[in-house]
């Protein structure tokens, strides 16, 4: 199997992340999440104290932060300026600041370069909001995940402490706002992927499912 690139968008809690490792576990494939990247940007501007209200601001820096990312399915590591980051970018802190800083042009110029970089000639599971539109839109597989807001919700207080799925539900709702109406990008489903709603389905059944669609479609 060659150049094959598999596309997997589709908002926060709708099981993107683990599915993606779990396709390119099962493919012998490299995996890529973008949106570790956006969150690595994110926690550098906000360690060195940028405005992130000020969009000029963040893009007036974007070069700077020396990001190096793994393709790695069972531990894709994440450094920034040669510090490990891969725990501090998880923080509900970035959670909350990755939108307003993923919806800079310059920072979206950037990344979307270095994906299609890592992307390369395929062999690669690529998840995020915008792979199967702006990214990567030749993939030869572009899925769509989505679940009910309940279903998202649950699953984001799991990996997380001090908080509630009634909380994590109010967050969603404005990050998928900022994510769905920011100018650069927005997250949309690409007009050829397939949509997967995962809200019944367990991990096993996602991976299953998404394996079927790239023999089918490969």
């Amino acid at each position: 199997m060659t150049a094959l690139v598999v596309a997997m968008d589709g908002p926060s809690g709708s099981g993107k992340s683990s599915a993606s490792r779990g396709v390119a576990r099962a493919l012998g494939l490299r995996y890529l999440d973008t949106g570790a990247m956006y969150r690595a940007i994110t926690w550098w501007m906000l360690r060195h104290g940028v405005d992130l209200g000020d969009p000029a601001a963040i893009g007036a820096r974007v070069a700077e932060p020396v990001l190096v990312i793994g393709t790695d399915p069972e531990a894709p590591g994440v450094t920034v300026d040669g510090s490990d980051v891969s725990a501090e970018i998880r923080t509900r802190e970035v959670t909350s600041a990755v939108s307003a800083v993923s919806a800079v042009p310059e920072v979206r110029g950037r990344l979307v370069g270095e994906q299609r970089a890592i992307i390369g000639d395929g062999d690669i599971v690529v998840e995020g909001r915008d792979i199967g539109t702006v990214v990567a839109p030749g993939a030869p597989v572009k899925v769509y995940l989505t679940a009910s807001p309940e279903a998202r919700a649950r699953r984001r207080t799991a990996e997380l402490s001090g908080t509630t799925v009634e909380a994590q539900q109010i967050e969603m709702a404005r990050r998928d706002t900022l994510d769905s109406t920011r100018k650069a990008d927005p997250l949309v489903m690409a007009a050829d992927a397939i949509e997967l709603d995962t809200t019944e389905l367990t991990l096993e059944e996602v991976v299953s499912e998404v394996l079927r669609l790239v023999k089918e479609r490969t």
